[in-house]
């Protein structure tokens, strides 16, 4: 069972950046794609960034330009820089990983944008 585990949630002013780091666990293969999700209250989950081992992420329109994904291939662990965040990125952060055609999420990290 692959685990991962998600940190560097937490309150941020409009404005102001963090980073966000996702460490997938319980397997010994190099994970083709990994990915960020988010979930505001009462709202869908949605694809915030998602990265294969090529290392050219994707990005969703809300974030592109303000986010930016990054992965160590070795250490199948993924990361999210947030930068110019606004009260619309305030949302639970949700790592993935695709192994076998099997997506495995995180429990989640909030953020919170707000003054």
């Amino acid at each position: 069972q692959v685990q991962l585990v998600e940190s560097g949630g937490g309150l941020v002013q409009p404005g102001g950046s963090l980073r966000l780091s996702c460490s997938a666990s319980g397997t010994s293969e190099m994970i083709y794609t990994m990915g960020w999700g988010r979930q505001a209250p009462g709202k869908q989950r949605e694809l915030v960034a998602t990265i294969t081992t090529a290392g050219s992420p994707y990005y969703a329109a809300s974030v592109k330009g303000r986010f930016t994904m990054s992965r160590d291939n070795a250490k199948n662990t993924v990361y999210l820089q947030m930068n110019s965040a606004n009260p619309d990125d305030t949302a639970v952060y949700y790592c993935y990983a695709v192994l076998f055609g099997t997506y495995y999420w995180g429990q989640g990290t909030q953020v919170t944008v707000s003054s």
